[in-house]
């Protein structure tokens, strides 16, 4: 799914203050495995460029503890990899330019013979012409350089080299065999996700956001956090992917941080986009419309569906709350292979992810 840039027509500066940090997602251990086509577009509302250059030692600092593991890819490694950028080898497609599917060599020291072993990986090649992807090239190699979880793409390497031909960026990332979890949802892929799998990936993905929000030496908040954002490897492993909209949360004692807004129409949080205070909270409450996507099988918003079911969280809303309607709205393709109370138990953290009013669910 693409984004695209929306404002609330207010430019707002990350000077403009913090207040009290209260997000946590310790509801993201509360997920236990027991018990998404809209034309939506890579979104900055408002992008202003103080998100990238405001925070220099910040960036000093994650170059310091960046991994010396990131390997340098030259140009002409990656256009073989990828044989010469085949079409054939195309598997996806967005507003920063294309991904495609490669073979790399890796250097192995503990191999007695020494030679270099291959390796699959997925290559995303940046729009030249567009000044926001580099931008987001940029946040990417930064926080994945760092950043090292189970339920997050791993970054292998990158690509920066300017020639007659331009600028070229490209991000090189281990490979996810079994696409995103939007692809699952939308039947992009012959098999349906059982019940199960939807409740392993859901708690894949809370632990991700666990580790961004809580285990860091600072806090990193999502900002994008959707179904095309969530990757799954060839044993269904949930992790998340695509940091190019990430930003650094507020400090410690501090609340949130006033900056331009970003995200996709449906999973932005309504708090975030109205005031352009950003805390963790926002990514909790994209995780509660992902979780509702899971349960209906549907995409936050779906423009081909009637009018009155268009946006999910208003299609929902008078079928929760009636235990004899709540089946209604679980995915027909479970075909009764989901356990009601299961579904309505997610729906109910769901609902505490959604809640504005109330603290992020405990």
């Amino acid at each position: 799914m693409k984004c695209f840039h929306f404002t609330n027509g207010e430019r707002r500066d990350d000077e403009d203050g913090v207040v009290s940090r209260t997000s946590k997602v310790s509801w993201a251990r509360s997920l236990s495995v027991a018990s998404s086509s809209v034309d939506t577009r890579r979104s900055e509302f408002d992008s202003d460029s103080r998100d990238w250059s405001d925070s220099l030692a910040f960036y000093e600092f994650l170059t310091q503890r960046r991994a010396n593991d990131l390997r340098v890819f030259s140009f002409a490694e990656l256009k073989s990899a990828t044989r010469g950028f085949s079409r054939a080898l195309l598997i996806g497609e967005g507003g920063f330019g294309c991904v495609y599917r490669g073979v790399v060599r890796v250097s192995d020291d503990q191999e007695a013979n020494g030679q270099d072993s291959k390796l699959d990986v997925a290559i995303k090649q940046l729009n030249r012409h567009g000044f926001q992807g580099h931008k987001e090239w940029i946040n990417e190699v930064n926080f994945l350089g760092v950043v090292k979880h189970q339920n997050l793409v791993k970054l292998v390497g990158y690509c920066a080299e300017d020639d007659e031909r331009g600028m070229q960026r490209l991000l090189v990332y281990e490979l996810m065999r079994n696409k995103s979890l939007e692809d699952h949802l939308l039947a992009r892929v012959p098999t349906s996700l059982t019940w199960i799998a939807r409740l392993k990936i859901a708690q894949d993905a809370a632990r991700g956001l666990a580790y961004l929000h809580e285990e860091m030496d600072f806090q990193l908040i999502f900002r994008d956090f959707k179904t095309s954002n969530i990757l799954l490897d060839e044993d269904y492993n949930a992790k998340l992917s695509d940091f190019g909209l990430a930003r650094q949360g507020p400090p410690e004692g501090l609340g949130h941080v006033s900056t331009s807004v970003v995200g996709t129409v449906g999973y932005a949080a309504p708090e975030y986009v109205q005031t352009g205070r950003l805390t963790a909270k926002s990514d909790v409450w994209s995780f509660g419309v992902v979780l509702y996507e899971l349960i209906t099988g549907r995409r936050a918003v779906e423009r081909n569906l009637p009018r009155n079911e268009q946006k999910l969280l208003e299609w929902v809303r008078p079928y929760v709350s009636d235990s004899k309607k709540f089946r209604l709205i679980v995915d027909p393709r479970l075909e009764g292979n989901c356990c009601i109370k299961s579904a309505q138990k997610l729906a109910y953290l769901a609902n505490k992810c959604l809640n504005e009013a109330s603290k992020v669910p405990s």
